[in-house]
């Protein structure tokens, strides 16, 4: 209901929208707006179903956020509803009210300008319903959610929601070159200096915004917010989509924060799908799936190495006046830097010549790991010998400290790598920082090319719906450059004759299944990418250089030089942050010098 008022007030133009509720929405609900108002002979028609003055382009050019003339008569055959207007230019203002369904009016009232709706004992003479609702402090938390979604997408509008207990939450009026600011004010202060800029097209469809760092992400998805020209809506293929764009830079049960503006032709889109407008249909979700995954990892990959200042921030909480630290129980499991939180756990020194996945040098070469004969990145094994002294490297001294992650000075408990920057230190988790590495290595070489393919002795038949085969036989020639070959076998059937090499045996019924469940539900098929990707990841983990072996300082700084120039490397594959940040001047003011 405020949902619907919010829209026709910002559909009239409003700068200035005022909403109180009482009892978490029951008891009152009350919508100012300064907007153009509604003339006198036209209030009975604005309470008449299906009655609308906003299709003036026809359905086919929907600009609106309403449309369907239905909110008004529905609130007013459930509640006591009063509309109060004063069109711009009118010498007076006039009110009509609906009690039940029931009109009353229009009559002259007192009002200065804009449209004024109060909502008073909803559900009345419908207790069925009424029963049915949530606590106020439930109805109250979605009220203010729904305010802080449309206050994101109209930054110029001043948006000012006040509650029973005379709180107030206010947003002030930005220049929409200044959408960030608002965005702070409704997401948090934190948001705009660990998020990066989105803006991207493909065939006339745009795509703008801000996406959070991987390492900047919470427990829950309430904070992403997707909005369709101008309209907040939360559409599954779109959060899929936001997913898939963090699908190997964020662990499985964290969510990113991202909001996201996408601009396109009306025509292009059903905005009519469900009476609360939150679902919308793509006439080419590919396309548009594609856009929001490509451009995001593309910004990702453009950004450079970055890391979310939460960790930072979380790091220097965790120091004590006294200088105690609480130790950390022996999970696995990385929930960011408060009590609690991750400890990597022991592990025996890396043996070089022990194991199967020799580390890749540096960002790795396609044809070398084709070839199989790479070199180790980090030259023999020097678990056993001694920690050198800070600059004894060739990069190690004070002239490489402008790189971002500045000169390697000392490593520490055999895993953490501690180097100068110009305005402070970074402290690096060696394994994590160069898992990514093996890992980015790997899946260059692996999609840069037409991956491998095994050849089934005998066709592997699956029988499936005529439409999700043909919706298979259309991706065929997509599925031959993942290595897996597949063609029609009669109306409702697919012959699988080959599968990806990477994968080992593959249940081939419940690969095909997956794959055509994905067509009809997203019109993609990115379960193969996935299962190769975490192949990979694998073998990256099992590869990359281990938690408790002794690096020169050369070695620790090539490190460095690796993961400035590697895209994503700010965290590892388990969504886990590779290095933290600490400026000088945090540091001076743990010691009381600021």
């Amino acid at each position: 209901m405020v949902k619907e008022l919010i829209e026709n007030a910002l559909d009239a133009g409003a700068r200035r929208i005022e909403i109180a509720t009482a009892g978490g929405g029951k008891n009152l609900i009350r919508v100012s707006d300064d907007g153009c108002g509604i003339p006198a002979g036209e209030l009975p028609l604005a309470i008449r179903r299906h009655c609308t003055s906003k299709l003036g382009g026809g359905l086919e050019a929907i600009d609106t956020l309403g449309f369907r003339g239905e909110a008004l008569p529905s609130i007013g055959s459930v509640a006591r509803l009063s509309l109060k207007s004063r069109a711009t230019g009118a010498a007076e203002a006039h009110e009509i009210a609906v009690d039940g369904g029931r009109p009353d009016g229009p009559r002259p009232t007192a009002l200065s300008k804009g449209t004024l709706i109060e909502v008073r004992d909803l559900f009345h003479a419908v207790p069925a319903r009424l029963k049915f609702l949530k606590s106020d402090r439930a109805e109250g938390a979605a009220i203010t959610e729904i305010v802080r979604r449309i206050a994101i997408a109209f930054p110029e509008v001043r948006f000012e929601l006040a509650g029973p207990d005379r709180s107030r939450t206010v947003f002030e009026a930005v220049p929409r070159a200044d959408r960030l600011h608002r965005i702070d004010a409704v997401i948090g202060a934190e948001f705009g200096d660990n998020a990066i800029a989105i803006d991207a097209e493909r065939e006339a469809v745009r795509l703008a915004g801000f996406a959070g760092l991987p390492t900047f992400n919470r427990g829950n998805g309430l904070a992403q917010f997707f909005y369709v020209n101008g309209r907040p809506v939360r559409d599954k293929m779109l959060l899929s989509a936001l997913r898939g764009a963090y699908a190997d830079v964020l662990a499985k049960d964290r969510h990113p924060i991202a909001v996201l503006f996408l601009s396109l032709d009306p025509a292009l889109v059903d905005v009519n799908v469900h009476p609360a407008k939150a679902d919308v249909r793509f006439r080419d979700p590919g396309l548009v799936r594609g856009l929001i995954v490509g451009a995001i990892r593309q910004a990702f990959a453009e950004a450079g190495l970055r890391s979310s200042t939460a960790n930072a921030a979380g790091l220097m909480a965790r120091f004590r006046p006294d200088g105690s630290v609480p130790a950390a129980p022996g999970s696995r499991r990385f929930e960011g830097f408060a009590p609690g939180g991750f400890a990597a756990p022991r592990q025996a020194a890396y043996d070089v010549g022990a194991s199967p996945f020799h580390p890749l040098n540096g960002a790795g070469d396609a044809a070398t790991l084709e070839h199989g004969d790479a070199e180790p990145a980090f030259g023999q094994d020097h678990a056993n010998a001694p920690l050198q002294p800070p600059g004894a490297g060739t990069d190690s001294g004070t002239g490489k400290r402008d790189h971002p992650l500045g000169a390697a000075k000392a490593q520490f408990h055999g895993n953490f790598i501690v180097a100068e920057t110009e305005d402070g230190i970074v402290i690096v988790d060696q394994h994590a920082a160069h898992e990514r590495l093996v890992y980015e290595a790997l899946k260059t070489a692996l999609h840069g090319r037409p991956l491998p393919a095994q050849l089934l002795l005998i066709p592997e038949i699956v029988d499936l719906p005529e439409d999700d085969a043909d919706r298979l036989a259309e991706n065929a020639a997509t599925f031959a450059q993942l290595g897996l070959g597949i063609e029609r076998f009669g109306p409702g059937a697919v012959a699988v004759r080959e599968t990806p090499s990477i994968l080992g045996r593959v249940d081939c019924q419940r690969l095909i299944r997956d794959l055509a469940d994905e067509l009809a539900e997203f019109g993609t098929a990115d379960t193969i990418r996935s299962r190769i990707d975490h192949v990979a990841a694998t073998i990256a983990c099992h590869g990359s250089v281990r938690s408790g072996r002794n690096l020169k300082p050369d070695e620790m700084n090539a490190l460095l030089r690796d993961m400035e120039t590697t895209p994503g490397s700010g965290q590892c594959n388990h969504g886990r942050p590779t290095y933290i940040e600490l400026k000088l001047a945090d540091i001076e003011k743990m010691f009381g010098r600021r």
